[in-house]
C-alpha cells in the first residue's frame, strides 16, 4: 500500500484533519525530540498544508510557504513522519511532494528551510545545501539550508 498525498490550503483543512496533522506534530517535535516549545506560531494559517495519508491516517505532513513569509524565498517547514512510519522512507516522498507543491503551487524553485542539522545529509539528498551557520532553535542545533 503506498501513502496517498493531497495539499490543503488551511482553511480547508477539516476539524479531524487539523487535529491529527497537530497531533502528529506534538508527538515529534514536543515528545519525542523532548522540546518545550509553541508550535502552534500562527503561521499554520498562510500556508498550505501537505498531508500523507496510509490506510486512512495521517502518517506524514508539511508546511509550504509562498516566498516571504518564513524566508525570503518559499519554504518548507514542519517535516514530519511518524515514527512508527519511518521505516518505509516516506521522509523523502514528503520531500519531494513538499518540492513539487512549492513548485506547482507557487511557480517557486528557490526553497530555504530551517533544517535541524543532524538532517543536514537528508536534505543535502534532495538538492538543499547549507546556507548558514549552526544556532539554536528551540534549544536544537539548526542551519539554514536553500535548493536553487
Amino acid at each position: 500500500m503506498n501513502i496517498v498525498w493531497k495539499i490543503k490550503p488551511f482553511e480547508a483543512l477539516t476539524v479531524n484533519e487539523l487535529y491529527d496533522m497537530l497531533q502528529l506534530r506534538s508527538e515529534v517535535f514536543v515528545v519525542e525530540q523532548n522540546c518545550v516549545y509553541l508550535d502552534i506560531d500562527g503561521k499554520d494559517k498562510l500556508g498550505l498544508h501537505l498531508i500523507g495519508t496510509y490506510d486512512g491516517k495521517i502518517v506524514a505532513c508539511s508546511r509550504l510557504f509562498k516566498p516571504g513569509i518564513s524566508f525570503d524565498n518559499a519554504s518548507i517547514g514542519r517535516v514530519v513522519v511518524g515514527t512508527q512510519y519511518r521505516d518505509k522512507k516516506w521522509g523523502h516522498d514528503l520531500m519531494r511532494e513538499s518540492i513539487l507543491g512549492i513548485k506547482e503551487h507557487y511557480g517557486e524553485t528557490n526553497i530555504t528551510i530551517g533544517a535541524q542539522l543532524y538532517l543536514k545529509k537528508f536534505y543535502e539528498s534532495h538538492g538543499f545545501v547549507q546556507s548558514s551557520e549552526m544556532y539554536l532553535e528551540d534549544g536544537i542545533p539548526h542551519i539554514d539550508m536553500k535548493r536553487e
